[in-house]
């Protein structure tokens, strides 16, 4: 029996690698539902512009959440899909209602941080596996998130 999974990469690694997806994906999941708050509870002078950009935001959090779970079932392995492990595994907290649109600004540019520890952590692991498809996935979302957290710094002043 091969140790390699039907990818060609060893099944060890893949496991050690759909882990930490599984862990960003339960990150993601909680982000998902805190822009859906912000979203709808944003108030202020800034209310049209944030509140668009809030919905963007969740967007395309909604799709990477899709990439990710993808990925880990390409892998051959399974992911975490109730609110339960979500929890559990999330670096990611709960936000409390909020409608301060500076304040959750401040509140997405953190969480875009921790993302991308996460990321990292998950890319060294798909490049340790020679896991390309991980690796592409990994690099387009941290590049696509510095340049998030660049601009929501401006924002911030």
């Amino acid at each position: 029996m091969s140790n390699h999974n039907h990818l060609g990469i060893e099944t060890s690694k893949t496991v050690k690698t759909a882990g930490e997806l599984n862990k960003l994906l339960a990150s993601f999941q909680v982000f998902y539902q805190n822009l859906r708050g912000y979203h709808w509870n944003v108030k202020g002078e800034n209310f049209f512009e944030l509140h668009e950009k809030f919905e963007a935001f969740y967007v395309e959090t909604r799709d990477q959440i899709d990439e990710i779970a993808e990925r880990i079932l390409t892998l051959g392995e399974a992911p975490l899909h109730t609110y339960k492990d979500y929890l559990a595994n999330s670096a990611i907290q709960e936000s409390a209602r909020e409608t301060n649109g500076k304040a959750i600004v401040a509140a997405i540019k953190d969480t875009y941080t921790q993302l991308l520890i996460q990321e990292r952590q998950v890319l060294e692991l798909a490049n340790d596996a020679n896991d390309e498809g991980t690796i592409d996935l990994m690099t387009g979302y941290i590049s696509l998130q510095e340049k998030t957290i660049w601009m929501l710094s401006a924002y911030l002043g």
